[in-house]
């Protein structure tokens, strides 16, 4: 079974959280996560660079084989979902230049994956995510679990199904035991 490392980012330009997940086959492991936080950094252009120094700095640590990033959700106010972006879009920059996979996803997407409710509180993945990938050290920063989450739904978009063939749900839960409550 080929061993696949994600790299989640849940961008931001005051804190920006990441999370590492190792696969093999179907069976996830939480690697690392944490928080780098910028609050201390006044300039808008110096935090750009903190984020892509950081990031930079995970894809050494880690290689990763793919990034997996939280996408800007619409908001009401412009200059807030354009820093956000503007965030997003230097961490992408980091993985583009180490020739790493970008896949987006929305947070609703997210927390559906984690959850399976859309509208989940960030408590609500974090808690279920302790569950499904059973650490032990306590939250600490909601960030990092969010971008612990990212990397864990792209696993499992890229894990389901995959290589498999099935006649049907009853094949699938048959071959599956373990997926199914």
């Amino acid at each position: 079974m080929k061993e696949r490392i994600i790299l989640g980012i849940d961008p931001g330009t005051t804190i920006m959280g990441y999370g590492i997940i190792k696969g093999t086959g179907n069976k996830p492991m939480a690697v690392d996560m944490g928080v780098v936080k910028m609050k201390r950094l006044n300039d808008p252009y110096l935090k750009l660079q903190e984020i892509f120094k950081a990031t930079t700095l995970l894809i050494h640590k880690y290689s990763p084989d793919e990034l997996a990033i939280e996408a800007p959700f619409y908001g009401k106010n412009v200059q807030s979902m354009l820093k956000l972006g503007r965030a997003q879009g230097v961490a992408i920059a980091a993985a583009l230049q180490h020739d790493i996979p970008i896949f987006e996803y929305a947070p609703r997407k997210i927390k559906m994956a984690i959850t399976g409710q859309g509208a989940a509180s960030k408590e609500q993945v974090a808690a279920i995510l302790k569950n499904i990938l059973s650490f032990t050290s306590d939250i600490k920063d909601l960030d990092a679990t969010d971008a612990l989450a990212a990397a864990l739904c792209h696993f499992y978009q890229k894990s389901t199904f995959s290589g498999d063939n099935y006649r049907g749900w009853g094949d699938f839960i048959k071959k599956n035991p373990g997926k199914t409550i």
